[in-house]
């Protein structure tokens, strides 16, 4: 049986080859689950530059991760991906 960092690393390669491209709210979501499985707790010391449109986004949705465990938002991530793939399949 494989281990969770098995199962989330190749949901992480499964992301990359969905046949459509999610929307920009699924796009956030899976990039701030991605970065607190594999990075924790965001570091709020230097938040982007207000115009950054982009990585205010980013910033703002790993934010909102804040205390959940590596565990947690890789089990979330992985459900996300095959929620993404069932609907495109």
């Amino acid at each position: 049986m494989t281990n969770l960092k098995d199962t989330f690393e190749s949901a992480v390669k499964e992301s990359k080859e969905l046949p459509s491209k999610p929307d920009n709210e699924t796009l956030l979501r899976l990039y701030s689950l991605y970065k607190q499985a594999t990075e924790g707790d965001l570091n709020t010391g230097n938040p982007p530059a207000m115009f950054d449109f982009v990585a205010k986004a980013k910033y703002d949705a790993w934010l909102k991760l804040q205390g959940t465990s590596a565990d947690d938002a890789m089990e979330q991530y992985i459900n996300l991906v095959a929620q993404l793939s069932n609907k495109t399949n």
